[in-house]
């Protein structure tokens, strides 16, 4: 019989996810920084500083934090399968009832569901088993250091954007540059997530740049506060 190859984009959410949320947060936290500095009008050299510390530190972090939840997640899957293996191996035939049941519960008579048990089970007993009693696919499976990494990368890489337009930019116009680029890296930025994904790019768009824009405008009202009382 011949079958066709599907790609479905629920395969990228692993490495998507990473990436999208490693992105914007280098806009949104190198931006707010930048913006919160210029308000409180501090030196360009001190802005460029603050913004390269940022982006090093924000990289580091991202990759650390995403390798250690992930390595979380990948710790539970692993634990499950673990116990699973050791109750098919104490009980298999209780096992086989356990997949039929599940089968009959999507729709299958008993006959058929205990039939496609026993079959799966002689197959790849603890691969059947994590697929429809644990719900893990193979293409969600937790990967922490891809994770890692690209929430470094992408962290970096979202993160020059301000630094290079505060770098470009006339010292007055420093704030209002940064910020209006940023919103719109962000707003492209859900476009393409959005679209990577198979989701509507127009939402996603303005709800990524709706946050950013926040988290500009909180930054820049502490730091212009704070460069008041100074």
């Amino acid at each position: 019989m011949l079958l066709h190859r599907e790609r479905h984009l629920v395969e990228r959410i692993g490495w998507l996810r990473a990436a999208i949320l490693g992105a914007n947060d280098g806009i949104v936290s190198t931006a707010s920084l930048i913006v919160g500095v210029a308000a409180a009008a501090a030196r360009p050299s001190d802005i460029l500083l603050t913004g390269i510390a940022g982006l090093v530190a924000g990289a580091m972090s991202m990759a650390a934090g995403e390798y250690v939840s992930v390595s979380s997640q990948a710790d539970t899957e692993a634990a499950d399968l673990e116990r699973e293996a050791g109750e098919i191996a104490a009980d298999p035939e209780a096992e086989i009832a356990e997949l039929a049941a599940i089968y009959v519960r999507r729709g299958l008579n008993d006959e058929t569901a205990t039939a496609v048990a026993h079959q799966l089970m002689a197959h790849d007993a603890l691969a059947a088993h994590a697929h429809d009693e644990l719900g893990l696919v193979s293409g969600m499976k937790a990967r922490p250091v891809q994770a890692a990494l690209t929430s470094a990368v992408t962290f970096s890489a979202g993160a020059g954007l301000p630094l290079l337009i505060a770098l470009g930019a006339p010292p007055t116009w420093v704030a209002p540059a940064v910020a209006t680029g940023a919103l719109v890296s962000l707003a492209g930025l859900g476009a393409i997530g959005a679209a990577a994904g198979g989701a509507g790019r127009l939402r996603a768009a303005g709800r990524v740049a709706i946050w950013g824009a926040l988290a500009m405008a909180v930054t820049s009202a502490v730091g212009a506060a704070v460069g008041a009382s100074l």
